[in-house]
């Protein structure tokens, strides 16, 4: 049965959905032709527990078509008006079909709604375009939480709606 963006539903992520999250993180991340050695090295990072998915201070949201869930993202609250995309991963057979930009604009309107003026990601180098044609700014970089001496970009997304990020 075939997906597309009109036959989905995001929803809070369930406790027990776990691992799944962390393999589809994994599998998204290694869409992009990372080694088998360098994904070994970003499974910690990528790996989401129990504890995460019941944390107040994080909030997990996955997309499901066709009974599968298709991607995921994690905010995370960092102020009462900053938020960041912590995790956005979509299954490797449905990027560049329109998935992670339904789950970028609900990541938006949630931190919006509760209150959040900006969205601050860290994102692959491989998905620059992506975040900047989802109104990031490139604000700079930050240094890998796997893998020292790697820097991924920095955006910042402006919630106001006057693009003043």
């Amino acid at each position: 049965m075939k997906t597309s963006p009109e036959d989905t539903l995001i929803r809070p992520a369930r406790v027990d959905e776990a691992c799944l999250l962390s393999e589809l993180a994994l599998r998204s991340k290694g869409h992009w032709g990372y080694s088998p050695e360098f994904l070994q090295a970003c499974r910690a990072e990528l790996s989401y527990g129990e504890e995460q998915l019941l944390s107040e201070r994080m909030r997990f949201f996955v997309l499901e078509g066709a009974r599968r869930i298709v991607g995921f993202y994690a905010l995370v609250r960092h102020s009462r008006m900053e938020y960041e995309l912590e995790a956005l991963f979509v299954e490797p057979a449905f990027i560049g079909k329109g998935f992670g930009r339904l789950l970028v604009e609900h990541a938006k309107s949630v931190a919006s709604t509760m209150g959040g003026t900006k969205l601050i990601i860290q994102g692959d180098p491989n998905a620059e375009r992506f975040y900047i044609a989802m109104g990031g700014v490139l604000t700079g970089s930050k240094e890998s939480g796997s893998i020292p001496g790697r820097f991924l970009p920095t955006f910042s997304v402006d919630l106001t709606g006057d693009h003043a990020a």
